[in-house]
């Protein structure tokens, strides 16, 4: 069953749960936990809510987090606080004895969404046809188990934004040029800070199914998919213009999803974990523009008030499919394992298991 049949199944939040106070919502969880204990496990990506974040067991990345339930043999259930891909790489690495529970099976992801496999596959037609059998699809983490499966058959690999960097230099040592799916601005801004200059890569446009680009394709190294997280991708030149005037003392530091015209911009850009540990390691009394997720970003502030965090962009909004896990979804998940039902189980069938998990091991062997 696809993502899309999946959520047109999905029951609305019962009402039971608008008339809780939100004590009522916290102290039911933390009961519910503690009847669990260690069978229950609880990851929460870095740009939940708050209120989700309290519960949390662990938090992370995505591939950290699936990568700590994989290690987190005791837990029989897994009730990942993120969006669908990351509950499915969560599945993926953990044993068929566990279960792994998306709260809320409409926390999707518009970048993921941007490839799908039907389009992966006629795009890989295409450019075999153009350019033989010269090229080495990656995915980012933040893709569907379908197209990381796609990438383990055809001898690719996934990548993290901490590790893009080895593993493209890794990737052309397999083949002359690579496919890098799904989002086009870290695969853009991975490619040109290892030496690839712009006018060695291309688009691929999957709407209108053609390969956009200039150049001589002899020269060609780099074909990014036309993807982009719409978080990340709201951030411009413009904002930075504006607060280099405004406050010429505040340091920029960006996420590699964001443009290349953004991150050329920047004072400087990195994994959200490279984020978080250059705040951390800061001076007391600098100032910090971020251009990532507005909940970590809020959460950076609350951290470290001896320092001046914001947004870059102040009226950016949170990732909304990221912000759809509440305490009401939360509760609605644990009650019904409480109940003994499975709340909105995530399962990859074994095949697709098994050419993803040779996606995410070629990478975990080289990252």
């Amino acid at each position: 069953m696809s993502f899309l049949e999946e959520i047109s199944k999905v029951k609305r939040v019962p009402e039971q749960y608008a008339k809780m106070t939100t004590e009522e919502k916290r102290a039911r969880i933390w009961e519910i936990k503690q009847q669990f204990g260690k069978r229950l496990y609880i990851p929460g990506h870095h740009y939940q809510r708050d209120e989700v974040i309290e519960f949390a067991d662990a938090i992370g990345d995505s591939l950290q987090l699936a990568q700590l339930a994989q290690a987190n043999r005791e837990a029989e259930f897994i009730v990942f606080c993120g969006v669908h891909f990351m509950a499915e790489t969560a599945d993926m690495l953990t044993s068929e004895e566990q279960h792994v529970i998306l709260p809320d099976l409409k926390a999707g992801c518009s970048m993921a969404d941007m490839a799908t496999i039907a389009q992966t596959e006629y795009a890989w037609g295409e450019l075999q046809e153009l350019l033989g059998n010269t090229i080495l699809p990656l995915t980012y983490v933040n893709s569907t188990a379908a197209i990381k499966a796609f990438c383990g058959r055809n001898g690719g690999a996934t990548v993290t934004s901490s590790n893009a960097k080895a593993m493209v230099e890794w990737a052309f040592t397999q083949k002359e040029r690579i496919l890098f799916l799904p989002d086009q601005h870290l695969g853009r801004n991975t490619a040109y800070d290892l030496g690839v200059p712009l006018e060695k890569m291309a688009v691929w446009d999957p709407i209108e199914r053609r390969l956009d680009y200039e150049g001589n394709l002899d020269d060609l190294q780099v074909i990014l998919w036309k993807g982009h997280c719409s978080v990340h991708e709201k951030f411009t030149v413009a904002q930075i213009e504006q607060l280099r005037k405004n406050s010429p003392e505040t340091r920029i530091i960006v996420h590699p999803e964001c443009t290349y015209e953004v991150v050329q911009a920047a004072d400087e850009n990195g994994s959200t974990h490279f984020i978080i540990e250059t705040i951390k390691k800061a001076a007391p009394g600098t100032k910090w523009a971020v251009g990532t997720e507005m909940n970590l970003v809020n959460r950076l502030s609350q951290q470290h008030p001896e320092q001046e965090i914001t947004s870059l962009n102040p009226i950016m909004c949170p990732c909304l499919t990221m912000n759809r896990i509440d305490l009401d979804h939360l509760l609605w998940s644990l009650e019904e394992l409480e109940a003994g039902q499975l709340h909105f189980p995530i399962k990859v069938d074994p095949l697709t298991t098994e050419e993803a998990n040779l996606a995410l091991q070629r990478m975990l062997e080289r990252a």
